[in-house]
């Protein structure tokens, strides 16, 4: 589609092929995890094993035990950052990028709980200066911590005390929780513990993140990055940095930022299938999303509060998919939401069993199922 104004207009199927390119989607990365992790600003981890599904569609020979093993050596950590979700993040990014979305969401989130009446009479400079020397004392569970903090205010709502201690204080999930083949509850410590004088204590500068932002997922607009970090207020920052990127317009005329040098393949590049884990950064980090999810089938990816794993056909979402991990055997069903060619269905197949080699123990016998 040709442009009338001085910014060229890319189309919805240019932008898909951009954003999978920068996503290490439109064909296995060579890149090892912890710089993986970096590059895409880290992974969404609500849960413990998608962070380990999203590598696993992007990486060129990834085994879940390298993301695992990085975990227990401190190199990368679970902690609450954008949007006020659970990322599983480098350590420098879990500071750091913990530290710039803070005014964001995260204060937000603790407004709410504030402005339910949970947390009436409760001082949260104390709340936090109590919850650090709990934490750091020995790694607490949300329970333990409630229940130490209801000792000093007895009349709050419990589960408001160790939210609010979550959005004041950056705390790390450590582990085991988060190991691949291992898991356990949750328990809370602050970056500063965990990571010791290793990573420097520092907010992430908002200009830099802008130019990582759009690294990992652009071209983009204003908008899109404030959803995907939940601030707001981002204007100035782009501004900033219009005189060193490119400028572009999606069809209906929003003006979208991009660096000089970021690949931006023809939109005939081929784009093979991929299966993602619930809550992936792919689908959660732009405004307007219809680069990879059509208006109709937006609404399909959720049930209630729980969102499917999803999977991916030329690019675009194409229906969900879903494990049963039985002791001596494991399934992956694949449920599209139309119906597949016979070469799109072959496709598929390779793809679940590429990621099932991936996934599981050497030897597991495997089952894929389409519907």
């Amino acid at each position: 589609m040709a442009s009338t104004t001085k910014h060229p207009v890319l189309t919805p199927r240019a932008l898909n092929r951009a954003t999978l390119d920068r996503q290490l989607l439109l064909r296995r990365a060579p890149l090892g995890v912890e710089d993986a992790v970096a590059h895409l600003l880290g992974l969404q981890a609500q849960n413990t094993k998608p962070p380990y599904y999203a590598l696993a569609a992007r990486l060129d020979g990834f085994r879940p035990e390298q993301l695992s093993a990085l975990m227990e050596s401190r190199a990368v950590a679970r902690i609450v950052t954008m949007r006020s979700t659970v990322h599983t993040h480098t350590a420098r990014d879990a500071v750091a990028l913990r530290g710039l979305v803070q005014s964001g969401a995260i204060d937000r989130e603790l407004a709410i709980f504030v402005g339910r009446k949970g947390l009436d009479g409760v001082d949260l400079e104390r709340l936090a200066r109590l919850s650090r020397s709990l934490v750091e004392d020995s790694p607490r569970t949300p329970k333990q911590l409630r229940d130490e903090l209801l000792k000093e205010w007895p009349h709050a709502d419990p589960p408001s005390l160790s939210l609010a201690a979550r959005c004041l204080l950056p705390l790390v999930q450590v582990t085991p929780r988060g190991l691949w083949g291992r898991g356990g509850q949750v328990a809370l410590t602050t970056t500063d513990a965990w990571f010791g004088d290793a990573v420097p204590a520092e907010a992430a500068d908002t200009d830099e993140t802008v130019l990582r932002y759009l690294a990992a997922f652009g071209p983009a607009s204003v908008k899109d990055m404030q959803t995907w970090c939940g601030l707001t207020h981002l204007r100035e920052a782009f501004e900033r940095l219009r005189p060193r990127l490119l400028v572009f317009r999606n069809e209906r005329g929003t003006e979208l930022f991009d660096l000089p040098d970021a690949p931006r393949p023809d939109e005939d590049t081929p784009a093979p299938p991929r299966f993602l884990p619930e809550f992936d950064n792919l689908l959660l980090s732009h405004a307007d999303r219809t680069r990879v999810v059509t208006p109709e089938l937006r609404s399909r990816t959720w049930q209630g509060n729980r969102a499917f794993s999803v999977f991916l056909l030329d690019g675009m979402l194409a229906g969900i998919w879903h494990l049963d991990e039985a002791k001596d055997r494991t399934t992956l069903t694949i449920e599209p939401f139309a119906p597949v060619t016979r070469a799109q269905r072959a496709e598929l197949a390779a793809e679940a069993e590429l990621t099932l080699r991936i996934m599981t123990p050497p030897g597991t016998p495997y089952d894929i199922v389409h519907h």
